[in-house]
């Protein structure tokens, strides 16, 4: 995004579809997981409530559950429905993929970019 390479979003925990740190998508990836984000409490308790636990720990997959102010490679479509909600997080537009605006407009990430 912003006509850069795209940057890690986050190595600890480590996130991304792929596990690499980066926000990026394939074929593979039907959540389109190309959205760097910085967890609030309001969002984590808000994609629990959708289904989607991001908050307890699963040891036997290496995922440890986020807490507010970690950084996470969020499903485009969450952060949607998120933003839809009033509870859209933080976004690091450095490390969010272009692919993202395929469902959300650059306007929406701005304003909700980290300065």
């Amino acid at each position: 995004m912003l006509g850069q390479p795209l940057q890690n979003c986050c190595a600890d925990p480590v996130t991304g579809f792929y596990r690499d740190g980066f926000c990026r998508t394939g074929a593979d990836d039907g959540g389109r997981h190309t959205v760097c984000a910085v967890m609030t409490q309001e969002f984590l308790e808000f994609t629990r409530a959708q289904g989607n636990d991001l908050s307890t720990p699963l040891p036997a997959f290496g995922f440890p559950g986020l807490v507010a102010g970690d950084r996470w490679c969020l499903s485009v479509h969450r952060w949607a429905e998120a933003l839809e909600a009033g509870v859209a997080p933080p976004v690091v537009l450095q490390a969010t993929a272009d692919q993202a605006l395929d469902v959300v407009s650059f306007d929406d990430l701005f304003a909700h970019a980290l300065v």
